[in-house]
């Protein structure tokens, strides 16, 4: 007997109806754009799931990734990116660039040349298959109480989802604290730190 994985129970069509059955309708077999309460609560769907990816989370936020000129000195900026920073920009105040026309400006400089390879601190967008299990669950739940919001006049069905969203964005942010490896310490990446460690003293 075959199991079905994770992927298999969490897809966009899942989801969907998932938000179906919170609004009291019923469940369908394919996404079928051209009915229109589908393509709208799929729509609901896209839109939570843009806007929970664009906080940037450990899974879609990446630091010191490198982006190097083409051969006409311009940087181009990858399309699945929601968001982009100059790493330690903060600190090396060299560049303020922007992303004009799929491509980076330096407003400093007033330039879309450069010279060298600059290192960002991306959060990317990555399609919906490929999150996390929380995360689906954060996304779905959040999409299902502006279903209710738009499309039922229920006051007690859309608090009750609200509290749902509540409770899956907690396992959002455990999710975050336990893979994040975070510090308060703010120790730099690709280093190694080990923590006073107890057990030191008494074996003395």
């Amino acid at each position: 007997m075959a199991f079905p994985t994770t992927n298999d129970l969490d897809t966009e069509l899942s989801s969907v109806n998932s938000v179906l059955g919170a609004i009291g309708q019923s469940p369908v077999t394919t996404l079928d754009y051209t009915n229109p309460e589908i393509s709208f609560i799929y729509n609901l769907l896209s839109e939570a799931n843009r806007d929970v990816q664009n906080e940037g989370w450990v899974f879609n936020r990446e630091e010191h990734y490198t982006l190097t000129p083409n051969s006409k000195k311009q940087i181009e900026v990858p399309d699945n990116v929601l968001r982009m920073d100059v790493s330690e920009g903060q600190v090396w105040r060299t560049t303020d660039v922007v992303k004009r026309d799929g491509k980076l400006y330096d407003k400093l400089h007033h330039t879309f040349e450069f010279e060298k390879p600059i290192d960002f601190d991306m959060v990317w967008f990555f399609p919906y298959e490929d999150l996390p299990s929380v995360f689906k669950r954060y996304i779905t739940y959040r999409a299902s109480v502006r279903a209710a919001t738009q499309m039922v006049t229920n006051k007690e069905l859309s608090m009750m989802l609200a509290q749902q969203e509540a409770y899956s964005r907690s396992a959002c942010m455990e999710y975050e604290c336990n893979q994040g490896d975070h510090t308060f310490f703010g120790t730099p990446s690709n280093t190694a730190y080990r923590a006073y460690q107890p057990y030191r003293t008494l074996a003395r």
